[in-house]
């Protein structure tokens, strides 16, 4: 059994940061791509499907990561329903990324767009399909939206406890390197 700990590991606490500016860029660039109807609109495209990819390779390290570190226990301050809503926003956020990441992956097979990272031609998942295409599109959209408003409930909560409650659940994620051991075995 791994000692408590009073914050995440760094490597997690440095995902956590980069997947959080990745995915806001991600969310606005989306909305620049679609409303876009000048020549950018092709560049945008090309920089969505790369940070997309990037970040389909950052959450598959956060989750790695995650299973391996010991994480802090939450305050006793945090009543059960809260462990529960919190537990069930982060499982809806990995669900949600994970998903939009594979639907935009599989959108570009539909469409019959090869994928590439950097260098490499990424396989479709799926053959190209036009109604496929629009159903996925659609989807696509849609669980941005999801995203959107689990982002703001996540940083909502995340304010809560900085600025309000300053009970040490902010610190946990945002202290530049790992303090001390704190009792607790409650894993978030």
């Amino acid at each position: 059994m791994n000692a408590p700990v009073d914050s995440f590991h760094p490597l997690l606490r440095l995902l956590h940061g980069l997947m959080a500016v990745l995915v806001i860029a991600m969310l606005f660039l989306g909305v620049t791509m679609v409303a876009s109807v000048d020549g950018s609109q092709p560049q945008l495209v090309g920089w969505h499907k790369q940070l997309g990819l990037a970040l389909l390779v950052l959450l598959s390290a956060r989750l790695l990561v995650r299973a391996f570190t010991a994480r802090p226990a939450l305050p006793a301050s945090v009543t059960p329903w809260q462990r529960r809503a919190a537990g069930a926003v982060h499982l809806a956020l990995y669900g949600l990324l994970l998903g939009q990441i594979l639907v935009g992956w599989a959108m570009q097979g539909a469409a019959d767009y090869p994928l590439r990272f950097a260098l490499w031609r990424i396989p479709a998942l799926v053959g190209a399909d036009p109604d496929l295409y629009g159903i996925l599109r659609c989807a696509h959209g849609w669980i941005a939206y999801g995203l959107f408003a689990l982002i703001l409930v996540h940083a909502a909560a995340a304010l809560v406890h900085g600025l309000l409650r300053r009970d040490g659940v902010w610190t946990s994620m945002w202290r530049l390197r790992q303090g001390g051991k704190r009792p607790g075995n409650t894993r978030r």
